[in-house]
Formats: structure tokens, C-alpha cells, sequence
């Protein structure tokens, strides 16, 4: 009876230990790139109302979490979507319009500025491929410069976003297709793959719909939802298990407080 009563917690003891590392399969650290050129203009005003939205789908950035420090990238940074979320410190280089004491200021990648083809690249289409842009939030530009300039070349390089709290899951779709936006995410702030398991089902595959965002069709309602997600940049895999209730509702956000590093 002691030998039964040994084995069977033996038994759960080592799964519970399999779970505990699958939940965070590998600890690869985002680390800062070199320091690049690159320039910079803003949109919208000094309340940032504009940035509101965008096509990483964050809604409204306030609420959020991400504030006025944001930035639109040119498609060649913007990567199709994978690049939302992307933090990044930049600094006025060399420019008669540089704010004077302001070494740099982070911002997240929240938006996609597009090419403007009817425009030359040099003179208006700022975001025109190849070029590598950042179209700022006023409020953020005017951390590294004079607003009056219009653009400045800076200096940029890829950070990590500290975030302070977990990663943040926002519904939407029907009883049949789950999309689900991922928010907050700390780390290289980017998200290469994702996966959404129900009590009654196994782990699906769910695919990139645009921005930060990713769709399953299966359905999925009445039961708790859990989800597994890969790090674009360090390839780091995080499971939040049971981020939703079973009684989940599109339209609201579900938060854990697992984060990538």
C-alpha cells in the first residue's frame, strides 16, 4: 500500500515537473542590435489621437498600455506584421534640430507607415522600400527634436520592452473562427508562432491573420482556453494555461501573468 501510495506521487511529482518546464521551453533573452541610421517624422498631434488604432490592432493605446511613446514602421522594418509590438530606442543625429540633453527615447512598434510611390523617396515618401523609417507619435518626436523640423536623421536599435506586467489576450471573431490579439508582450516583442487549446480539444495551430494578431477556426466556446506562443526574435516558447474561463466572450481581453525577457 506504501509502495502504491510512493509510486503514484513519484508519478505526480514528475509531471507536475514536465509542466513546469514546458510552460517556458527555452530562456533566450532578447538582447539589444547596434545602433543603425535611419530617419524619422511624426504624425498627428501633440495628443497622439491619431495613433489610436493601427494596423497592429492594439485599439486604443492608452488603455492598452502602450501611451503616446509609438511609432509607424516603414513596410521594410514593419515585416508584413511580425515587427508589432518591437521596441526600439532612437536618438536625433546630427541634425541643427536635435533636442539638446535627449540621448534617446523608446518607443513600441504600434502601426505601419506605407509607401507613397506617388511621392519621391527622397522628397515625401519617407517609408518607400528600402528605406528604413519611423513616423513617430508627435509626443515621442518631440523627446529627440524640434517638431518644426519635419525629419531628422537618428540613430535606432532594437531593445527590449520592459513590460511590467504579463501578456494580454483580446477576443474577437465568432462560435467558429477565435481571433485573438496579443498584447504587452515583453522581450523582442514579437510573436513568430501561436497555438489555442480548449479542455477538449488538443493544441491547434492558428494562423497569422495581420499585425499582432492570429486566427484559429474551430470552435472553441465552453470551455477554458490556453495558449502556447513562440518568440519571432529569440525563439522563446511560453504556455499560459487557462488565460480564459469557459464561459469566455469575444470583445474582451484576458490577461496571465507570464511575459517573454
Amino acid at each position: 500500500m506504501a509502495s502504491n501510495s510512493l509510486q503514484s506521487w513519484s508519478l505526480c511529482f514528475l509531471m507536475a515537473s514536465i509542466l513546469a518546464i514546458s510552460s517556458k521551453s527555452t530562456m533566450a533573452n532578447f538582447q539589444p542590435s547596434p545602433w543603425q541610421l535611419a530617419h524619422a517624422t511624426f504624425y498627428g498631434d501633440e495628443t497622439a489621437s491619431e495613433t489610436m488604432g493601427g494596423a497592429c490592432g492594439y485599439g486604443n493605446l492608452f488603455a492598452n498600455g502602450y501611451g503616446t511613446d509609438t511609432a509607424a514602421l516603414s513596410s521594410t522594418l514593419f515585416n508584413n506584421g511580425y515587427a508589432c509590438g518591437t521596441c526600439y530606442q532612437i536618438k536625433c543625429f546630427q541634425s541643427p534640430w536635435c533636442s539638446s540633453g535627449v540621448t534617446f527615447t523608446t518607443v513600441t512598434a504600434t502601426n505601419l507607415c506605407p509607401p507613397n510611390w506617388s511621392q519621391d523617396s527622397n522628397a515625401g515618401g519617407w517609408c518607400n522600400p528600402p528605406r528604413v523609417h519611423f513616423d513617430m507619435s508627435k509626443p515621442a518626436f518631440m523627446k529627440i527634436a524640434q517638431w518644426q523640423a519635419g525629419i531628422v536623421p537618428v540613430m535606432y536599435r532594437r531593445v527590449p520592452c520592459g513590460r511590467t506586467d504579463g501578456l494580454r489576450f483580446s477576443f474577437q471573431g465568432n462560435g467558429y473562427w477565435l481571433l485573438v490579439y496579443v498584447m504587452n508582450v515583453g522581450g523582442g516583442g514579437d510573436i513568430a508562432n501561436m497555438w489555442v487549446k480548449g479542455s477538449q480539444t488538443g493544441w491547434i495551430s492558428m494562423t497569422h491573420n495581420w499585425g499582432a494578431s492570429y486566427q484559429a477556426f474551430a470552435t472553441l466556446g465552453g470551455q477554458p482556453l490556453s495558449f502556447r506562443i513562440t518568440s519571432y526574435t529569440t525563439k522563446e516558447t511560453i504556455i499560459a494555461w487557462n488565460v480564459a474561463p469557459a464561459n469566455w466572450q469575444v470583445g474582451l481581453t484576458y490577461g496571465t501573468s507570464l511575459n517573454f525577457h
